[in-house]
């Protein structure tokens, strides 16, 4: 069953027993609150994922409790757990879904070694796709969602997995986190993205999730063979520019952005070799998404850019 088969009583009554368990790509999650307002957000962001038997092994075991005493009346805040342990420092109640997204991905980045694991968007379309290594602020989110929400399938804004056995880059499809203005620039060039409310005040500003396409759920579970590696910038009112990166400082920017690069080691080390020498990288700086897009079909088009 899908999660938007479910009425919103019956989610809610789940996630306070602990018994939903969703697919997200190559990991299954079980949740568990007794935020009521956690629950719509879960309701409408994950509508289209797989909600899977409550014997089935679960890989995170997560919950996002409110807190007791005074504070579940006075400033109500909420606690995200993992296996039944705090892990984060309380945020506002109005705040639980974020906490609960940025906890997933610790989640990831902690434990799954498996994978190397770079904060990087990676989309996809005619079976190739883009890796899109940036830091914060960069405007890497907000030009995933935009060429997600005009066609590309989404695999991940902010974790790629790269499999070193295979060379494939996996992703989970799950909500896209943008921040601030970004929030704006998307509702307005995608009149049918759905989001979350923003939160405001947070960590990283005001946040809102968008919800991923149906088309990128359905296929959240499918690898992809990188072909590029983009390092994209946001520039205000500057034209767009694409330029050739070179091999080395690509290398350099991947490592800085993994998160477990040192954990691996040599086989770290040899992973991104394999990735940045059998892709074409890239850095680009951008203005308009409009731009922005037909920079990226050419690439994919193979024509001279």
């Amino acid at each position: 069953m899908k999660v938007a088969e479910f009425s919103l009583a019956d989610l809610t009554d789940l996630l306070r027993r602990g018994e939903l368990l969703l697919k997200l790509g190559p990991f299954v999650a079980r949740l568990k609150t007794d935020v009521h307002t956690l629950a719509r957000d879960i309701a409408l962001m994950y509508a289209d994922f797989e909600v899977l038997s409550d014997q089935t092994f679960a890989d995170f075991h997560v919950e996002v409790a409110r807190e007791i005493g005074v504070r579940r009346w006075f400033k109500p805040q909420v606690r995200f757990f993992f296996d039944g342990r705090p892990s984060f420092v309380p945020l506002p109640s109005a705040q639980a879904f974020a906490m609960l997204e940025w906890g997933l991905n610790w989640c990831v980045a902690a434990h799954c070694h498996q994978y190397l694991i770079i904060h990087a968007a990676v989309i996809e379309k005619q079976g190739r796709a883009f890796l899109l290594p940036a830091p914060p602020g960069s405007g890497k989110s907000t030009l995933c969602a935009a060429l997600v929400m005009r066609g590309w399938r989404l695999l991940s804004d902010e974790l790629a997995l790269y499999d070193t056995k295979n060379s494939l880059v996996y992703g989970m499809s799950r909500p896209i986190n943008l921040k601030n203005m970004s929030i704006d620039v998307i509702k307005q060039d995608a009149f049918d993205a759905v989001m979350t409310a923003s939160m405001p005040n947070t960590t990283k500003g005001t946040v809102a999730l968008l919800r991923p396409p149906l088309s990128s759920v359905l296929r959240a579970s499918e690898p992809a063979r990188l072909s590029w590696i983009v390092l994209p910038k946001y520039l205000p009112d500057a034209p767009a520019a694409l330029l050739p990166h070179s091999r080395a400082q690509t290398f350099m920017l991947i490592a800085e952005q993994s998160f477990n690069y040192d954990i691996l080691g040599l086989a770290g080390f040899d992973a991104i070799g394999d990735l940045v020498e059998h892709s074409q990288c890239y850095q680009f700086s951008y203005s308009q998404l409009d731009d922005a897009e037909r920079i990226f079909e050419q690439l994919l088009a193979g024509h001279a850019v």
